[in-house]
């Protein structure tokens, strides 16, 4: 059996880092890896595939740094060559990213079965680009491997039922990702001072100088009790310079962190603030509750549970949550994601599925 794995972001290299591995125990799969080059520096790129192990890709493509339309019309183009050159079995994609979409499409295209790993997630948003992705991904794959039994509703009530799709479910990649690569963790502290962790990437929050400043101005508030370690993004970085926005001496800007690096820092926090996807799970896999700075979420069940909160960019609602963070569920034992299996459930799916 051939795998064509896609992948192009972050979070997706440390996905298919964790399935990688577990496909390396079938002598029977092979997997071609095509990296699309969405997320394109070094820093962002390469050195998650050098620090996790994961195999090099076997096709680049350099398509960062365009708009949403150029960019997923380049990856088409050239994910399609790909395919009819690989004819691979299945083609495997992850979560939401233009690159996610990209793959699935181009595999529609000529008929090659598509497994969607992340399957049925909803924020219920769609001004998200990312909401688009992920609901034409759904629809266009033979194989839906949800991470939650929420999902599976989200799918079930848009009537995946009736549609030409099998849907699993198998728990979260991402955990298996973490428990992977937590033994490759230094363990010593990063940080002499308590602090909280805080990302701040999502174009809606760091391309509008107005909520920048009101999110930057929340971190500063919070600085004045708390010091933030904040890795940033050089272009986020220079946006704020070149804005005049000030920020706290007690908020500290780091470059871009490696995952373990990463992983370190929030395993020694005190608690999360983030406006990412992925990092509101790996929050609750290691035991810390999240401020998200969204207005929703498509990780509903750990708002639900309370292990975290929602405040937008509204100031006085992110200043609030600091002040109540206390006050939040910190029973981490429910196994939402699974058990850090994902992976050979849904390699023994494949080897299973009768087409």
């Amino acid at each position: 059996m051939k795998l064509l794995t896609i992948v192009g972001a972050r979070p997706q290299f440390v996905k298919a880092a964790a399935f990688s591995f577990c496909l390396k125990q079938y002598d029977q799969i092979e997997e071609v890896i095509v990296h699309t080059g969405q997320h394109y520096d070094s820093n962002m790129s390469d050195i998650f595939f050098d620090q996790l192990g994961i195999p090099k890709p076997d096709y680049r493509l350099e398509s960062g740094g365009k708009a949403h339309g150029e960019m997923t019309g380049y990856q088409l183009a050239a994910i399609e060559k790909i395919l009819l050159k690989e004819q691979p079995d299945w083609v495997i994609v992850y979560g939401d990213t233009n690159s996610t979409l990209a793959g699935a499409l181009a595999a529609a295209k000529i008929h090659i079965p598509i497994a969607h790993i992340e399957a049925g997630l909803r924020s219920f948003n769609m001004q998200m680009p990312e909401e688009v992705n992920r609901i034409l991904t759904d629809r266009l794959s033979t194989l839906l491997f949800c991470p939650t039994q929420t999902a599976v509703d989200h799918l079930n009530k848009e009537g995946y039922k009736t549609f030409n799709s099998t849907i699993e479910v198998v728990g979260d990649i991402m955990l298996d990702a973490l428990k992977l690569f937590s033994s490759t963790l230094d363990d010593s502290k990063p940080n002499e001072l308590p602090f909280a962790l805080c990302t701040l990437h999502r174009a809606e929050n760091t391309d509008d100088v107005d909520r920048l400043k009101d999110l930057c101005e929340s971190l500063n508030t919070i600085a004045e009790d708390l010091q933030i370690i904040l890795p940033l993004h050089p272009r986020t970085k220079k946006r704020i310079a070149d804005e005049g926005i000030i920020i706290n001496p007690n908020v500290n800007i780091l470059e871009p962190l490696s995952y373990t690096d990463f992983i370190n820092y929030m395993k020694h926090s005190e608690f999360v603030i983030s406006d990412s996807g992925g990092i509101q799970k790996e929050a609750y896999f290691l035991h810390k509750n999240c401020i998200v700075l969204r207005e929703e979420t498509e990780w509903t069940e750990l708002i639900e549970s309370k292990n975290n909160i929602l405040t937008g960019t509204f100031k006085e609602k992110i200043i609030q949550a600091f002040k109540n963070r206390k006050s939040l569920n910190q029973d981490f034992s429910k196994p939402i994601y699974g058990s850090g299996k994902t992976g050979e459930l849904i390699i023994k799916t494949l080897l299973n599925f009768k087409k």
